[in-house]
């Protein structure tokens, strides 16, 4: 009968689903091949829980399968050291037939098994019946003996079983047996061919805890997973420990993770026997959490006591960096779940003084020392969570406050540190989901009006439903029920002057919002934070941007390097989008991606992802700008932002404007319209707006472009906070143009020559001077055309340079210059084809041809060298797979899966999934290197 595939074992097992298991299971499956052919024996070994037991399972439940008979027994301390108990179990259903050629096997094996010795027979004499017996037993069909913790069986038994495995060869028995590394990594020998079962992968740990705990939040197991280190047993234990709230919200979970029964039995192996020293030295490290030796030297006995945790190999003591580690976190685990509950508020209480100096950790000492409410350990909680949010570690900082309301004494303190666990959680950690809970909480035991429960209502509607206008005026009376509005040292009342800000951003106003806005800003006292003061203005109405502004931006963005908090780095980059200064901010907010990657912050890393998505439109980059989107968008529909969200949907459609997707682009111009009205949120709609301009002017539809621009700001103005009208000057100039609206393009020009909109930055001085060329008479056009053109570093925004070497092109030809403007033609014709700017691509071939020139076949691809693992993805996309299906076909992560592709989009040359089969087909004939 033939074995069934690896892939379909895994996934078939019975009571539960294995993952990550096909090496060893491939293993297992070649093992029973041949035993079952030829005999053959094999020892499984790994560390406790990690998932010996259950691919035995799987070996006996496939021997069965295949027709076998399979026996199997587990390893028990009650067998002793004497007899033969194991071995009597094991035997137990070939002693029943006393006839035939077992009669003299099973006479000698009774005769020994009931009296529990060897008082008739010697030990060699049992061990030649007991495999005459299984000999004969596996005439009739092939048979697997399982034994599971082969540690624990009788040494009498271990023996006989030892001989037998040393004499399989031709005997179409298996003895398949599985054993736990002892801490120490030595263990005596036992003669068997070994195979190592080694913890899961960290793809597959989070496929197992999402099967199993499916509302679980993705960062919650990632927590989960670094404490158990890939251990199955540890993965599927640890959870059941939490309470809802632990699993649910990531911020609640405790420092030190507790351990169910079965966890503890399988770990505490050795610290038991360890002397009452050492387990004080490893308590102390184990609450500690820092591993120096320092403070364990100021606590504890002292570094002698720690000489047989090393022997045992439980620790690893460096001396150079004077750190200690424990070999796996859970048996530092172990050692806090053996101690007292008095034993380990005293240690704490001795950390808290060790770590004076340290406000946060003492702080933190304190708190786990503390029985009952405390209003002093509270609030230096509380002042901690500030400070370890702006060291970019929010997630703790959700767990400062949260023990701060359980220790606070009062409901109104209580209710004020939940709402801002709340607060953070939305608009930094990414708990979203969870918010509700703590918000009901906290409004449940608020004892009046709360500023902080405002703040965080506000934040979770705007976040969740982008309901703009509700939003705005629970922030704004979150700013009036301040304690004191003007304390611009209240960070309360700046996260609300922050949250107002952003609702007033996104509702595009109207006048009084942004008045009543920067009428809080102004009352704070010394003064209004920098970063605050700076994002209300290029933000909110970047045309109106003071050169000491931005000047005081730029001295910002270069402090970036040194900046730890992901939410000010977004910040800073929100402040820096419309005025053109992403690309100095890429590095900064990579970093803010890359923490998100590894379960820090999401929702700062899904505004990082769209926030390098307006670069990478800009920058040419629409590989990139693709990937990034899709990652974006993922994080926000499995974390329910909807709101950020329309940002995400915005670049995609501006993307597919350009392409000429019309589809997509006009599709979501109607969605996103539609989102935006009944929200009153105007700066989606501008974001409709400017993809409907752009697909417009693609498709030569320049009437239905003059709509869509002038619906973000009428001609001849820029507008008052319309921060878009920056990005559309030169698509409300062509447009105008295009359909004989000559007054109004000239009227936008003078507006944007009032403006000063060319002193921002180089970009709007160049699309300024495109504009300014556009209305410019017969004759003097080309001159600002050439003169333009002449600028340096003009190919970091190719889009807008090809555009620009379109028109100047379309000019030239119509005064006869056709061999200049065929260079200009192809140039421009070139970068909307490595761009995939089909309908532009259309229209500069055409003004090739009437130039008198058809353009050639369009240039391929250079080169392309992949890793493996690219071109295994590069395959399955190109074949229409999404990267969640990639990833499970790859046992990847979808977000490793995105990272690929951005990687490899620019090496094809193209900009979409959809691209690649055709990009593929093109390589064909050129062989890809692997790396």
């Amino acid at each position: 009968m033939r074995m069934p595939a690896v892939r379909d074992v895994a996934r078939r097992t019975g009571e539960e689903t294995l993952f990550g298991r096909e090496h060893d299971l491939g293993v297992l499956l070649a093992f029973l091949d041949g035993a079952s052919a030829a005999g053959g024996a094999l020892l499984l070994t790994g560390q406790p829980g990690v998932g010996k037991s259950a691919l035995l399972c799987v070996a006996a439940r496939q021997a069965r399968t295949r027709g076998g008979a399979v026996v199997r027994i587990t390893g028990a301390e009650f067998d002793g050291e004497a007899g033969f108990g194991a071995l009597g179990r094991l035997l137990k259903p070939f002693l029943l037939d006393v006839t035939g050629p077992r009669k003299a096997a099973v006479a000698v094996l009774r005769a020994v098994l009931d009296r529990g010795e060897a008082a008739s027979s010697s030990p060699l004499a049992v061990s030649h019946a007991a495999l005459a017996l299984l000999v004969e037993a596996a005439r009739a069909r092939p048979l697997l003996l399982v034994v599971d913790d082969l540690p624990s069986v009788d040494r009498a038994s271990s023996r006989v079983l030892r001989f037998i495995a040393r004499r399989l060869a031709g005997s179409r028995i298996g003895i398949l047996a599985a054993a736990r590394c002892p801490e120490d990594g030595n263990h005596e020998p036992s003669g068997l061919p070994e195979h190592e079962v080694t913890p899961l992968t960290d793809t597959a740990a989070d496929s197992l805890l999402a099967h199993h705990f499916p509302a679980m939040p993705s960062r919650v197991r990632t927590r989960l997973q670094a404490q158990a280190r890939g251990n199955p047993l540890a993965l599927l234990e640890l959870p059941t420990m939490l309470s809802t709230w632990q699993r649910t919200v990531v911020g609640a979970q405790p420092a030190v993770a507790p351990l169910s029964r079965r966890l503890y039995d399988a770990f505490r192996t050795r610290i038991d026997g360890l002397p009452a020293d050492t387990r004080q030295v490893l308590l102390v490290a184990a609450l500690d959490g820092t591993g120096e030796l320092r403070t364990l030297r100021a606590v504890a006995p002292g570094p002698a006591g720690l000489a047989p945790a090393e022997r045992l190999g439980l620790v690893g003591v460096d001396d150079g960096s004077a750190t200690l580690t424990f070999r796996h976190p859970l048996i530092g685990a172990a050692v806090v779940h053996g101690a007292s509950e008095a034993e380990r508020r005293t240690v704490h209480r001795l950390l808290a003084e060790v770590h004076l100096s340290n406000r946060g950790r003492r702080a933190w000492h304190l708190a786990e020392a503390t029985i009952g409410p405390d209003e002093q350990v509270a609030s230096l909680l509380h002042a901690s969570a500030h400070v370890t949010l702006r060291r970019s570690d929010p997630v703790h900082a959700m767990s400062e406050l949260l023990r701060a309301a359980e220790l606070s004494p009062t409901a109104a303190a209580r209710s004020t540190r939940m709402a801002l666990a709340a607060h953070l959680g939305t608009v930094v950690t990414g708990d979203l989901h969870n918010a509700p809970r703590l918000l009901d909480a906290a409004r449940r035991i608020a004892t009046g009006p709360s500023h902080s429960v405002a703040l965080a209502t506000a934040s979770h509607l705007l976040n969740e439903g982008g309901d703009v206008q509700t939003a705005q005026d629970l922030l704004a009376s979150a700013v009036d029920a301040a304690p004191n509005p003007r304390d611009a040292a209240d960070e309360t009342l700046v996260e609300a002057l922050y949250g107002l800000l952003l609702a007033t951003a996104f509702g595009g106003g109207p006048p009084d919002r942004w008045e009543a806005f920067q009428t809080a800003l102004g009352q704070l006292t010394p003064r209004p934070p920098e970063l605050l003061t700076i994002l209300g203005v290029t933000l909110a109405d970047p045309a109106r941007s003071s050169p000491s502004v931005r000047g005081r931006l730029d001295a910002i963005i270069a402090r970036l390097p040194q900046e730890t908090s992901p939410a000010r780095i977004v910040r800073v980059g929100l402040a820096a989008c419309y005025v053109d200064r992403l690309p100095a901010c890429r590095e900064a907010l990579t970093r803010v991606v890359g923490y998100g990657r590894e379960g820090g912050p999401v929702t700062s890393a899904v505004e990082a992802l769209f926030l390098l998505g307006n670069d990478a439109f800009f920058s040419g980059q629409w590989g990139e700008l693709e990937c990034l989107v899709d990652e974006g968008l993922d994080l926000c529909d499995r974390h329910g932002y909807r709101l950020l969200a329309r940002h995400g949907r915005f670049l995609r459609a501006l993307l597919a404007a350009a392409r000429g997707d019309e589809v997509l682009a006009l599709a979501t111009v109607r969605e996103m319209t539609d989102w935006a009205r009944s929200r009153h949120a105007g700066l989606i709609e501008h974001y409709a707006a400017n993809v409907g301009a752009l697909a417009a002017l693609g498709r030569g539809d320049f009437d239905a472009a003059y709509r869509f621009a002038t619906a973000i700001t009428p001609a001849g103005t820029i507008a008052v906070h319309a921060p878009h009208a920056l990005w559309t000057i030169v698509d409300t100039v062509e447009a105008a143009l295009r359909t004989g609206r000559h007054a109004q393009a000239q009227a936008h020009v003078d507006a944007a020559r009032d403006a000063a909109l060319g002193t921002i930055s180089p970009r709007l001085a160049f699309l300024t001077g495109v504009a300014e060329a556009l209305v410019a008479p017969d004759g003097r056009d080309c001159e600002l055309f050439a003169e333009l053109l002449a600028r340096p570093c003009l190919d970091r925004w190719p889009f807008d340079l090809a555009r620009a070497e379109l028109s100047y092109g379309e000019r030239l030809r119509r005064l006869k210059v056709t061999g200049v403007a065929r260079i200009h033609l192809t140039s421009a014709l070139e970068t909307f084809a490595r761009l995939g700017a089909q309908p532009w691509v259309a229209r500069a071939s055409n003004e090739l041809r009437a130039a008198g020139n058809a353009p050639d076949r369009l240039p391929t691809p250079r080169t392309v060298v992949l890793t493996t693992q690219q071109r295994q993805i590069v395959v399955l996309a190109a074949e229409g797979l999404t990267n969640k299906q990639i990833g499970e076909r790859l046992f990847l992560s979808p977000r490793t899966v995105s990272a690929h592709l951005y990687q490899v989009f620019p090496k094809f040359g193209i900009t979409s999934r959809a691209a690649l089969r055709d990009a593929l087909t093109r390589l064909q004939e050129q062989s890809f290197d692997s790396i």
